[in-house]
């Protein structure tokens, strides 16, 4: 870090990393790896003398580079290449791709083909809210968040709501993965997006399949509702926690919004909304970069965006800074309503309960995610209940040269960007993605700091205080396996030379500022 502070070491405090062995070091708490997300990163706590955080660091030391290796590609292929950005969140990446060839060949889908698209995006986010909740974030509560690390994870979820309900879980998820793969042509890398339609035509068997499980989808969201209330808010503690100021950010808010300002995943404008909630912009998905900008630290392989017109102020909220939230939190606050009527309830309980909008407690994104649960399954059952959906007509075949084509679609995780630029054969220039995780990049960097800030002082500093420390990413779901474009140049390095025994015999550090040093 360039601006690390070298002082007497008292006490060292490390999680998951080796102690230094130095007479003179910084004082920190270092969290490698961090736990139940997708991706890789580690957080670093730097304390002063008393004992209190001056800095934490989210930092994310992993280089994806699919914006660079996608050059020189026939944007054809982007659909398939860009899902293996991420194993958790592939049919974003497919969808937004697929839309961006739409645009770049100029060519409007037929109705069912959109139809088809949604039905298999619904079903997409039913399955990864249900993977967050019970298999990633909702350790922290059904658990509990200062419970033993062995503990907090799915079979500690499982433990402590019975082998029944996680057989449902289970369940649930199967199905629904299984219908993407009937549809989507695989569940992990889906193959059903073309410019200008889908590749495969949905059967009147399919649709019936579609409709069953829907149905079940509708009563699992509901009963995933009944979880959230009965063990989360129920629970004086937890609330206290979610709405405390450790976990609060007034910041502005991007998300998609259908004809009506309701949450929409798949189409839309988008719309951001100020620190108090008044309407901002509302845009088109091909005006984004008149609104979004990019910023780059040398601690981190992920950019930090904000609202252009506002500008780049630093890691600070309030209505002067620029940076913004996606993901569940973002998108019910940008919306006045939600499309469907059990999610139009569970949504007028969710403010009515958090005192009205905005709501600005981060940890806040796991009420939101269950809403949305909920009306993606609704959405879902809406779509496969809808006659045209067996129309054979899926494709319009594009007829125009390329040139240059953008593709927006909400991600689990939140507002994702596809832009491609081509040559007139429609080989892949230059490739823009703006996912999730990146635009959240400056909040999440922020929430994991002032956590840190709120929770440690004195120099005390225990399991379940780092684990609450690391709730403050996993709030918002991140995939750095998706975020990580940037290449700044100057990433602090540790290289350790061995000899054939495994004896290190050289080190060699480069320091946040570039510089590099023997030890």
């Amino acid at each position: 870090m360039s601006d690390e502070k070298q002082v007497p070491i008292k006490e060292a405090w490390q999680k998951g990393a080796s102690s230094a062995d130095s007479k003179y070091m910084t004082r920190r708490i270092t969290v490698d790896p961090i736990t139940r997300l997708e991706g890789h990163g580690k957080i670093d706590i730097f304390l002063n003398d008393e004992g209190s955080v001056d800095r934490a660091y989210f930092q994310v030391p992993e280089l994806r580079g699919f914006e660079k290796f996608t050059q020189g590609r026939a944007a054809e292929d982007m659909p398939q290449i860009t899902s293996r950005v991420c194993g958790v969140c592939p049919t974003a990446h497919h969808m937004a791709s697929t839309k961006a060839l739409d645009d770049l060949y100029d060519v409007e889908p037929p109705a069912v083909a959109k139809k088809i698209r949604e039905l298999i995006y619904s079903t997409f986010m039913v399955e990864d809210h249900a993977l967050h909740f019970y298999f990633l974030g909702g350790p922290d509560f059904v658990v509990g968040p200062t419970a033993p690390a062995a503990e907090r994870n799915v079979l500690g979820v499982i433990a402590k709501v019975g082998i029944d309900i996680g057989k449902k879980v289970i369940v649930m998820r199967r199905r629904l993965r299984e219908l993407i793969s009937l549809a989507g042509g695989k569940v992990i890398h889906p193959v059903f997006g073309l410019p200008g339609g889908v590749a495969k035509r949905v059967t009147a068997e399919h649709q019936k399949q579609f409709q069953d499980v829907a149905s079940d989808a509708v009563e699992f969201a509901k009963f995933t509702l009944d979880i959230f209330e009965d063990v989360v808010l129920k629970n004086s503690d937890y609330v206290g926690l979610i709405t405390s100021d450790a976990f609060t950010h007034r910041t502005y808010y991007m998300g998609l919004v259908d004809e009506h300002n309701r949450v929409n995943f798949y189409d839309g404008p988008i719309r951001v909304v100020t620190p108090d909630g008044r309407e901002f912009a509302k845009f088109a998905p091909e005006a984004y970069i008149d609104h979004v900008a990019e910023h780059v630290e040398p601690w981190s392989y992920v950019k930090f965006c904000y609202l252009k017109s506002i500008g780049w102020n630093g890691f600070s909220d309030g209505p002067e800074s620029g940076i913004y939230c996606v993901a569940p939190l973002a998108r019910l606050n940008v919306a006045d309503g939600m499309a469907t009527p059990l999610a139009q309830g569970a949504y007028e309980q969710y403010f009515d309960a958090l005192g009205g909008k905005p709501v600005h407690h981060t940890l806040a994104n796991h009420w939101a995610r269950v809403v949305e649960l909920l009306y993606a399954a609704e959405r879902m059952e809406e779509l496969a209940s809808d006659p045209e959906l067996i129309d054979p007509n899926v494709r319009t075949i594009p007829t125009t040269t390329p040139d240059e084509g953008i593709g927006v679609v909400e991600a689990p995780r939140g507002t994702l960007f596809h832009h491609y630029q081509t040559d007139d054969r429609g080989i892949i220039q230059n490739a823009n993605l703006i996912v999730a995780t990146q635009n959240n990049s400056a909040r999440i960097a922020m929430s994991v700091d002032k956590a840190a800030k709120g929770l440690i002082s004195g120099g005390h500093v225990s399991e379940g205080i780092l684990n609450e420390v690391e709730m403050a990413f996993r709030a918002y779901d991140p995939c750095h396996g998706c975020a990580t474009h940037s290449l700044p140049g100057n990433m602090p390095l540790i290289v350790r030379i061995r000899d054939r025994s495994g004896e290190i015999r050289e080190t060699l550090k480069r320091n946040g500022d570039g510089r590099v040093y023997r030890e």
